[in-house]
Parts: C-alpha cells; structure tokens; sequence
C-alpha cells in the first residue's frame, strides 16, 4: 500500500503531527522550501527520508535570533546548511555590486530573507547554540568556496569556507553519495572528528598523519603574499576535479590547521540517477507559502525536466567543473517519460515542457569511452581549442527521447531553452538533431552562447573560434530555409571579460553592427568563486599558462565596454563615444553606414541638440527593436564580418 505524498516537516508541529519526538537531521535552508528535483535541498533531504532518516527543514531562519535554529531542538545526528540553489553573494548583489530588488528563491520574491554570505552566518548561529552537534555545509556557496577562494564583493582572498562558517564538515559537488555515507558514519556512532575519509567531503585536521597521500598545497598565507602561488594552486585544484584521478589536496593554515579536500565522489550510474529523481516529490513549493504569492523561481523549473548533469564543455567562467564535474550522467529515456507524464496530471499544465537539459542540453553521454573508467584528461578539454579527436558526438539517444516526449498524451510542445553546445552540434556528422530542433523545438528564436567574437579573447573564455560559431549559423539559416520556417537565433554576449581590451570590446561592437540589432542579452563578466576567469580577474594571469592576461577592472571601463555592446541605446552615447576615443577608433563616429555613432557638432556649426532631444537623430530615431532585425527583404541579419 503506498503512503500518501506530504511534505517534509518545516516546523516543530509538523513533525509532532508524524508522531516522531525528534529528527535526525535539522536542514537549514537559504531558500524557500520547494519540494522539487531542481532544488539541492529537496533532492537531499528525500533521499535520506528514503534510506529512514528523519530530516526537518528550517527555511530561512532569523539569523539574528539563535532560537530560529531551534526549531526542533537538538537533532539526534546532525545539522545540514546549505545557502540555497545560489551563492547568497549572487542572489544578493549584480555584478556592480548594486543590491538587486528581488528574491525569486523567497516567497512573493522578498529580498533580505537570507543573509550575506548565508553559509558562514548560519553554521556560526547553529555552533552558538549546539557546541558539539555535528555541522555539515553544502550547496553550490559551500561548494566553490571549500578551499581558499577570491570574494569579489570584499576584494579579497578568503579561506576556505569550512574555518569561517566553525562547521565540521563540506560535502561539496552534488552530493548524493556523500551524504549518505556520512549519515550512516554518524549514525554508526563514528565521531564527526574522525570522518575524514569520506570522498566528495572537505575535512580539518590538527595533523596529516593520517591523511597519507594528500598533495599539500602552498599555504594560504602564502596565499595572501604572492598571486602567482594562488593562480598555480587554484589550477592544481582544477586539474583535481575528477573523481578518477583527482588527488587529495591539504591546504595549510596558521596553527598547524590543514584544510583537506578528499577526491570528488564518483558519478552517478543511471540507475542512481534514476532513483533519485524518482523520489515522492511534492513538485511545488509548501502551501504556507500561497498566501505571501508562492514562490518565483518554481515558474522557470515547474515543467522542465532535468535529463543530465555535469559538462565536458570547459567554459573558463563556469563553476560547473568545480560542482558537477565534466563527467556527464544521465536519466533514462523512461525515468524522463515518467516524470513527463506526472507532469501532464498537474492542472496548471498547459501542454507545454519548456525544457529539456541539464547544464548544456544536447550533452546526454561521457565525451568519450576513457572518461567511464579512468574520468577526463586532467590538462585537456574535449572541445577545447578544438574537438578531441576521441570525442563521440552523438545525439541519437537525446533525439529518441524528444520524439518520446512529443508523443505524450497532453503535450503539445517540448522546448529546448537549457542551451546547446554549438560547436558539439557541428562535430556530429548527422544532420538529424539540427532538424529535429529547428522543426519541433525552437519558438522563433534559439538562445545560444558565442560569448565573444574576439578570437583572442575566446581562448580566455574556453570557448571555440568565431569562425566555428559563424558556420553554426550558417547550419542553422540552411536547415530553416529548407523547412521553410522564419527562425532567427539570439546570441548571449559577454562583456569585460580578462582579455578584453579596448580593441576586442569595439570588435563585438562591430559585430552587433554587422548583425543588425542591438543585442539585449548581455551579461558583464562576473567573478564569482572558483572559475578559471575568476582566478585571471584576481591575478592578472592565466593559471593555465601563468601568462599575463589584461583585466577590465575599473567600473568605468567596464561600464564602456558594456556601452559599445549596446551603442545604439541613446542612453549610452557619452560611454561609446569615450571609448571609441580611448580606443584611438574615431572613424566609427560619423555618418558612414559602418559608423556606430553620430557626431553631435559637425560642419563648424554649433549644435545644442542633445541626442536624446534631437528626434531627427539616428539616435533619437532609435527605439526599443526586438533582439533580430530584419532587413527591408525580410531577411534576417547575422553579420558577415
């Protein structure tokens, strides 16, 4: 007989009403409670429910009061802390540092439910009030801060997250296989103190005399001193990600105090993936949430379906290598159908699954054969600086489970909006997936990831030359004109990324004037912990080859750079002007068709129009366009260079 779905206890009378007297694991979350596989804390806290532990929730807690983490008094094994699905430092604050005004992870969308740095101030409020009680961190905060880490909202290196947040363990990456060993050591009686074996765990010791094969990094006082030593420690971390051949790091600190990282856990099989997302989730945020407006980020993930996890893509600015690993593991085709079809039952389905992916969606398998066995080459990327000659691109399967999903009773659509890796697309000799997307998964316009078009800094990024994303579009034009479908593709452009200097910022900006519209997806380069773009903005070098790289840094500059992406929104007339300048590039200010801008004083006559007044101006003509324009034929642009 099976028992009824319900949610997990959130306060002292729901887990009163269940008839238990106490919990073996408090789980302090940043976020609202959303019982859904998208959220870390959900797939966490069913997964120890379904091995016979018993976990009450604590969602955002006052952290200003030490009774909110009292909730269900002392738990019998532990506390689990995790900031939430977002570092709280990129939750809180956009890349100027600016507050944001809203919270989707909160109800009604509130922003200051959760503190800065929400890891560090719960696990300090939790050890103020239970001294000895196990604390265990995870989530993506603790995760990408688990060593020490540059914090681009202090502009400093921090140590590793486990000293200042006073908890005894991370369990860092996804999680699945850590927890549970860690639970069934706790459980087992072991003290915390000694769990320091455990794989895809950080740990602290007082003495590496039982920590055998540890490579010792430079301390984090050495750290502080020298750059250099931090851009070739935060690479050895990097060459240590995978679960095959990483080895384990120790990272000293003052007081004879070691951090140490054990070797990542290893990947998921299908089956383990597949149980996991088939556990009894509620697939909604808690009802005592309705009356504040639910919660927003459960629109975006409501009718997605997670297929894969993990990346082989390399991206320089991503932290997925850090979190997930390059490995790819994967649902099957059945898991993905059931879940399909839980979804159709729900009444505010509407007929439509708006995704189907995971980190890059058309990533459904390792890379290559090695990878199941011995993991990723440590110093080599498998698209990166061009496609390994091992790579197996193939999307066969993904195909097969899209034609699945279309089929179901109910569904009238399946989009695609979790992105896709071109230049993977381009590597597979069959033709079958791009028609297959064109035709039944893109709605007018598929979002996709040129980053740059600076070949120069493209190799900072990770990413492939533009000559390879311009064949992508090609492709694309082709397979849609043979359907005979009008589809346009919307590029994500990236700004003030390491590398980028004057010269390559006007060359995206010539780009954007080439394509013919003004690009509205654009994101200024964000230093968040533990990326290899990150390492370049705190040391000026590449830790890859420890070679000097140029950084935009100063909120002037970077804000100029952002400008001549988007030169032809009025408001931004006086940066690309002034960067055009500084370029030494005031050929592009003029009335030639390839001038970006126009001169406000020409022909020896004072002009006292400002741009924003003069509505005879190219400028005052401009209005909001949507992301592609069409030429007078009715044919799209896409910039021939």
């Amino acid at each position: 007989m099976m028992t009824e779905r319900k949610f997990l206890p959130l306060c002292r009378e729901d887990m009163e009403a269940r008839g238990w007297e106490e919990v073996d694991f408090v789980y302090i979350i940043g976020d609202a409670y959303v019982d859904h596989p998208s959220f870390g804390h959900a797939i966490i806290s069913r997964l120890l429910e379904a091995h016979g532990y018993r976990v009450g929730i604590i969602s955002q807690p006052d952290w200003k009061d030490e009774k909110s983490v009292a909730v269900y008094g002392e738990p019998r094994l532990g506390f689990l802390v995790s900031a939430g699905n977002m570092d709280s430092m990129v939750n809180h604050y956009a890349v100027s540092r600016k507050r944001r005004s809203s919270d989707a992870y909160t109800p009604g969308g509130v922003m200051g439910k959760r503190p800065d740095y929400a890891a560090v101030v719960y696990g300090n409020l939790i050890r103020r009030t239970y001294k000895h009680t196990p604390v265990i961190l995870g989530g993506i905060e603790a995760s990408l801060r688990r060593l020490a880490h540059y914090d681009y909202w202090s502009d400093r290196l921090k140590r590793s997250i486990l000293l200042d947040s006073g908890a005894d363990l991370i369990s860092y990456g996804m999680g699945e296989r850590s927890i549970l060993e860690i639970a069934e050591a706790l459980e087992a009686g072991l003290p915390v103190q000694e769990l320091t074996y455990i794989e895809g765990t950080v740990v602290k010791v007082k003495s590496l005399d039982s920590i055998y094969d540890a490579l010792v990094l430079p301390s984090f006082e050495e750290l502080k001193q020298d750059k250099r030593k931090y851009a070739q420690s935060f690479y050895t971390q990097y060459c240590n990600t995978d679960p095959f051949s990483g080895k384990r790091l120790a990272e000293p600190y003052p007081g004879n105090l070691y951090v140490v990282q054990n070797p990542p856990a290893k990947p998921l099989t299908q089956t383990e993936m597949d149980d996991i997302y088939g556990l009894p989730y509620m697939r909604t945020f808690h009802p005592s949430y309705q009356s504040m407006g639910g919660v927003p980020a459960i629109e975006e993930i409501r009718f997605s379906l997670t297929s894969s996890r993990g990346c082989f893509g390399g991206c320089s600015f991503c932290a997925l290598t850090f979190h997930q690993g390059r490995i790819i593991q994967s649902r099957s085709k059945e898991s993905l159908l059931a879940e399909a079809r839980l979804m159709t039952e729900e009444k505010d389905f509407k007929g439509y699954i708006h995704d189907v992916g995971g980190p890059t969606a058309n990533f459904r398998h390792p890379s290559c054969e090695k990878q199941k066995e011995a993991g990723v080459c440590p110093k080599k990327q498998c698209l990166f600086p061009k496609p390994c000659k091992n790579l197996q691109a193939d999307h066969r399967e993904y195909v097969d489970i899209l034609r699945a999903l279309r089929k179901l009773p109910g569904v009238k659509k399946v989009f695609i909006r979790s992105g896709i890796r071109f230049d993977y697309l381009l590597a597979d000799s069959q033709q079958e997936f791009l028609r297959e997307l064109c035709t039944f998964h893109v709605s007018g316009q598929l979002k996709v990831a040129p980053e740059h078009v600076s070949d120069a800094v493209l190799e900072r990024m990770g990413k492939p030359k533009n000559q390879v994303y311009q064949q992508f579009v090609k492709q694309f034009m082709k397979m849609n004109e043979r359907l005979g479908k009008k589809q346009y593709l919307v590029p994500y452009l990236m700004s003030s990324h390491p590398g980028s200097s004057w010269k390559e910022a006007v060359e995206l900006a010539e780009f954007c004037r080439d394509m013919g519209y003004m690009p509205e997806q654009v994101q200024d380069f964000y230093p968040t912990p533990s990326t290899i773009s990150t390492c370049m903005y705190y040391t000026g070098l590449d830790p890859r080859t420890l070679k000097p790289v140029y950084v935009p840094k100063n909120p002037h500059e970077k804000a100029m750079q952002r400008a001549l992406i988007q030169y032809r929104n009025p408001s931004n007339y006086d940066l690309v002007k002034e960067a055009l300048v500084k370029a030494g590039r005031t050929d592009l200010i003029g009335f030639d068709k390839k001038c970006l801008i126009r001169p406000r004083k020409f022909s020896g006559e004072k002009d006292k129009k400002t741009v924003v007044k003069d509505k005879n101006s190219a400028a005052g003509k401009q209005k909001k366009k949507p992301d592609i324009q069409k030429k007078k034929s009715g044919k799209p642009r896409y910039g021939k260079k």
